[in-house]
């Protein structure tokens, strides 16, 4: 069993400075009596360059440039929608789709723009509210933790399937939520509570692995 680099820490490092990321991590590791602390409050380190071609690449780097800065394991998630019409963009950029520093909504403009200067639409029924279904697409999450210590890495990666519709739905959650809706819920992403979206997010899933590897039962 993988030793448990989280114990003996109150307080979780999370290399992110996304209020979205913070607040679902803090809801998650709450139940293991855990703290979350951010890149927010560490204003010191330099803006973490994300180059890598690969989600888990991304994480990789993150989690290794906070933990070697402070000297205490690290936690880095790297995500992002990854669309079948647009041949898994965005991908890697889901952050920046529209531009570095993109607020939210100018990339759920910009997925939209896409889709619709190549048609791309699902042979499927419009759903109850008339929106139409636009694309398969699968929300992916990288984690990595990382301890300066020895230089170890532990890994996970989560999932979730959905389609992407040509308008919002909800006003929960961030990035590209209100646009990616779960059909086996009948919902959409943004339309969930916390303990849902954990339950079945590809951020939730991740983590729940990576307890599980740490030999933590999070019940």
């Amino acid at each position: 069993m993988t030793r448990n680099w989280l114990e003996g820490h109150d307080t979780v490092v999370v290399a992110t400075k996304n209020a979205g990321k913070v607040k679902e991590f803090a809801h998650a590791l709450q139940k293991l009596g855990k703290a979350v602390v951010s890149l927010h409050d560490y204003p010191s380190i330099p803006d973490i360059v994300e180059d890598g071609d690969t989600f888990a690449a991304n994480a990789r780097l993150k989690a290794k440039a906070t933990g070697d800065a402070l000297g205490v394991p690290a936690l880095a998630d790297d995500s992002g929608l990854c669309v079948d019409a647009l041949e898994g963009r965005p991908g890697v950029y889901s952050a920046r789709y529209a531009g570095e520093g993109a607020a939210d909504s100018a990339n759920n403009a910009k997925l939209l723009q896409e889709l619709s200067q190549i048609g791309a639409a699902l042979a499927e029924p419009e759903l109850s509210d008339g929106s139409k279904p636009l694309s398969r697409a699968q929300f992916v999450c990288a984690l990595a933790l990382y301890d300066p210590a020895t230089g170890e890495f532990i890994e996970a990666e989560g999932t979730v399937d959905g389609i992407i519709t040509d308008r919002p739905h909800g006003d929960g959650g961030f990035g590209y939520d209100p646009l990616f809706w779960l059909p086996q819920l009948g919902r959409g992403m943004a339309e969930l509570s916390k303990e849902e979206k954990g339950a079945i997010s590809h951020r939730g899933e991740a983590l729940k692995l990576l307890m599980t590897k740490l030999g933590i039962h999070n019940e």
